[in-house]
């Protein structure tokens, strides 16, 4: 990954931007309760805590999405008060969101010049082609400017999305979870380009749930926890421990395990034979009672198409699948949920839940025909039934009929949980169970994630993050390029064992390139 100037620190004098005592309300919610916040010229400062901690909204204030109750902004040793994000774009502040704003049927340049077009030089494609390729050009970008956007993975959409808010001359640069959605090559080409814009004194606020990459890109880190400023450490002196205990307020351990909890005896209640499609080839594999099978890989490597192929979601070319040592004909997912298996998608908000409706509307998405007589869904059994499992999963919610899409990450997830508890289902696979979840709420579908298994459900579990992996794992099969190319026992594996097999080629065992 890219690494830390050993100059970007820079002194006090060089301050660039002061949060002095910042309040918000919002229907009675408190916020942000006299927050403060510093910045200095060139250094790149990590925002960090947990979801609802305040850092989002802290930013949408100094970019003038919000107003600020109490509380004033100093930026370049003069109080500001930006009544709307143009205003804060025009004196050098830009945001990238999480979500990207980009138009999909543009080309690069026209995205960042949209809205710009008209102005006197720049009255063709042909003016805002050179002005985005120099632009381009000063920060060591591979993309085209007549590239489309719908043509570029994530990652190079999230490079022009910054390009973008550069082209505003911005001095400052606040970059929301920017490596959420991005492989391990597209991450290294971002912390370049954070390297090349401190380089040029542009100052970086970086917010991330990523601890290991603060850790190698931040010059400081400022923590807040449930609305509030707790403290700022200089990087290079500070432990990652501190600022989790920081964050959550209590000290958290990340071991990872060191033998499998499985039962020798426990049964196997599903197995795979030579699954194969067009992007998986003849992957087979066991599954025992209570246990957590991990998939390691690179992105790309064909984790989620073997679990969209066991669920239905995929159709398969040729191979078997057996539940509980019994053959299974699962042509859609439907079909999967009939045989005890729910599957949790990496993208919960697109796959997993209906962002508009009720906790218990979704957590009964799968068992409403259940619940129905003569046509008629019994409300109150549902509410009953998603109430027990509020209370046995702790899903922290007002009420159950609170609209879904205003609980935190953690507790959307758990709901998804719920809806295939609710189901019954014995197999439960968990497509990156902890993307885009704060620590604290990690720890607890880790806790969650354990207490199923130790009461019999069995865990598939596909994550990108080796530190999960090895830390919930009983067993972990790697793949490449569609292919299982090694299979480990917890008491074997490391980051290192795994790397090595999730960039061999599935024939062969020869690597890449």
């Amino acid at each position: 990954m890219g690494e830390r100037n050993a100059n970007t620190l820079t002194n006090e004098s060089q301050k660039v931007l002061e949060m002095l005592g910042i309040d918000k309300r919002f229907q009675g919610v408190h916020a942000l309760k006299e927050c403060t916040f510093e910045l200095r010229k060139g250094e790149v400062h990590a925002l960090v805590g947990e979801n609802g901690a305040g850092k989002s909204t802290l930013m949408k204030i100094l970019t003038g999405i919000y107003q600020p109750d109490k509380g004033e902004i100093v930026y370049n040793g003069k109080k500001v008060h930006f009544r709307t994000a143009k205003e804060a774009q025009v004196a050098g502040i830009s945001i990238v969101h999480q979500e990207l704003n980009l138009m999909n049927h543009l080309t690069a340049a026209q995205n960042i010049f949209v809205g710009r077009e008209a102005k006197g030089f720049m009255t063709d494609d042909r003016v805002i082609n050179e002005r985005t390729r120099k632009l381009f050009d000063s920060l060591n970008l591979n993309i085209k400017p007549t590239d489309k956007i719908s043509f570029l993975t994530i990652g190079k959409a999230q490079m022009v999305e910054i390009a973008k808010a550069i082209s505003f001359e911005a001095n400052i640069l606040v970059l929301d979870e920017p490596t959420a959605a991005l492989t391990i090559s597209e991450t290294e080409e971002l912390f370049n380009m954070m390297n090349e814009l401190r380089a040029k004194g542009v100052s970086i606020i970086y917010i991330s749930h990523r601890l290991e990459e603060i850790e190698v890109m931040a010059d400081r880190v400022t923590v807040m926890r449930d609305g509030q400023y707790v403290g700022t450490l200089v990087m290079k002196d500070a432990t990652l421990d501190q600022i989790i205990k920081m964050m959550v307020g209590r000290t958290i351990y990340e071991e990872p395990k060191t033998k499998s909890h499985v039962k020798p005896d426990a049964p196997v209640v599903l197995e795979t034979k030579n699954l194969s499609s067009p992007l998986v080839k003849d992957v087979s594999f066991l599954l025992r009672q209570g246990e957590i099978l991990g998939f390691a890989g690179l992105i790309g490597a064909g984790r989620t198409e073997v679990a969209r192929l066991v669920i239905g979601a995929d159709r398969r070319f040729r191979g078997d699948i057996f539940v509980s040592g019994r053959q299974v004909n699962i042509k859609c997912p439907k079909d999967a949920v009939s045989h005890g298996i729910g599957y949790l998608s990496e993208d919960r908000k697109r796959y997993g839940l209906a962002l508009g409706l009720s906790v218990t509307d979704n957590a009964m998405l799968a068992s409403l025909d259940d619940y129905a007589s003569s046509g008629f869904i019994n409300q109150r059994k549902c509410e009953q039934e998603t109430y027990k499992y509020i209370k046995s999963i702790d899903i922290k919610t007002p009420s159950s009929r609170q609209i879904i899409r205003n609980l935190s990450g953690g507790n959307q997830q758990k709901v998804v949980i719920a809806k295939w508890l609710i189901k019954n289902c014995d197999i439960l696979i968990f497509d990156e169970p902890t993307r885009g979840i704060d620590i604290g709420a990690k720890s607890e579908i880790y806790k969650l994630m354990n207490d199923l298994v130790n009461r019999g459900r069995s865990i598939i579990m596909i994550s990108s993050e080796l530190p999960e992996l090895l830390r919930m794992s009983d067993r972990i099969i790697v793949m490449c390029e569609g292919a299982k190319t090694k299979e480990l026992d917890i008491s074997e594996a490391d980051s290192e064992i795994i790397m090595k097999y999730a960039t061999l080629n599935d024939v062969g065992g020869k690597k890449h390139g």
